[in-house]
């Protein structure tokens, strides 16, 4: 699946991302100065589009979900972005507010989070999720089966909606589940492959959540029976890099399915501003003196879901 790609040097995906995103973004080290530990994973990166690439093509490419291409992308066709387009690949990713244990599973973000053995480093996956009316359920649960070839039987809540559909699904290439499933503790919940990968990154499931077929043969090898896993959901994030703090605010449910019909967002959630407003400053601790307001502001307004630095550089000191 992977292509090879014409990588952009930070400087350019910097002067991109600048277009839409005023503190830039961010590249991420192993530890932060001024914090404990980074609160970032990945790096910014950059491509320019082929002929045949559409950003459903890239973001699988480059371990990235649908929503968050085209929220990073805003203004080009994501069906035809044309030869040579620079196309920003936000994969750059702040951690969410959860313990840095076994799997965290942010719905807010579509992305999914692995916390292995100590000294391991965080992975991270796309995700898509329950649609409208088929929420997955909020909380704490725990890897309880693993199966590889799995066995879809689809409750009566989705027959009914789907009639012709049979009792039992066998494995193969009309099972929804795809090839492995990891099964929460949660009765009818589960992690699992998908037979249609263009809904990874999207509100399109029945509740279960579902990753790129190469993505969840990788998780199934690493994940054991028991894990801990956290149901979260943090469309706004907020952590330390090397000794800045950086916002990364991602569109809400509503945000995302107007993004994707329509290709922008209007609508604006006051209460998750404040909320936002009220934990920024709070993150912020000694250096809120340093905190830009209106980039803050800018950033919760636009979503493109890329890390964007909200602390001024500090003062010089004078003799």
């Amino acid at each position: 699946m992977t292509r090879r790609r014409t990588a952009f040097s930070i400087a350019a995906v910097l002067a991109a991302v600048l277009a839409f995103t005023p503190a830039g973004g961010a590249v991420a080290s192993e530890s932060g100065a001024g914090a404990p530990e980074s609160d970032m994973i990945g790096e910014l990166r950059q491509v320019a589009a082929a002929h045949e690439d559409t950003l459903l093509d890239l973001a699988r490419d480059n371990g990235l979900g649908y929503v968050e291409m085209i929220a990073a992308n805003r203004g080009i066709d994501p069906w035809m972005p044309g030869e040579s387009t620079a196309v920003v690949l936000p994969t750059a990713h702040i951690l969410p507010d959860a313990e840095r244990q076994g799997l965290v599973v942010n719905l807010g973000e579509h992305r999914l989070y692995y916390f292995g053995p100590p000294g391991s480093e965080p992975v991270t996956f796309p995700l898509g999720v329950g649609r409208e009316g088929w929420g997955t359920p909020l909380g704490t649960t725990e890897i309880v089966r693993k199966k590889e070839r799995p066995t879809w039987y689809p409750p009566e809540s989705i027959r009914a909606e789907k009639p012709h559909l049979p009792k039992v699904v066998p494995p193969g290439p009309s099972n929804p589940l795809g090839s492995h499933a990891l099964y929460f503790g949660w009765p009818k919940y589960l992690i699992h492959g998908t037979n249609m990968p263009w809904g990874v990154g999207r509100r399109v499931s029945h509740g279960c959540i579902r990753l790129y077929p190469e993505d969840i043969e990788r998780l199934f090898e690493i994940v054991p029976i028991g894990t801990p896993v956290a149901v979260i959901d943090q469309p706004i994030k907020i952590g330390w890099f090397d000794g800045e703090l950086y916002v990364e605010a991602h569109p809400d449910a509503a945000q995302a399915d107007e993004l994707e019909s329509t290709g922008r967002i209007t609508s604006a959630d006051a209460d998750s501003h404040a909320d936002a407003l009220y934990r920024i400053k709070t993150r912020a601790g000694p250096a809120q003196d340093r905190l830009d307001w209106s980039l803050i502001r800018k950033a919760l307004e636009e979503r493109s879901g890329v890390p964007v630095r909200v602390t001024a550089d500090r003062l010089a000191s004078s003799d």
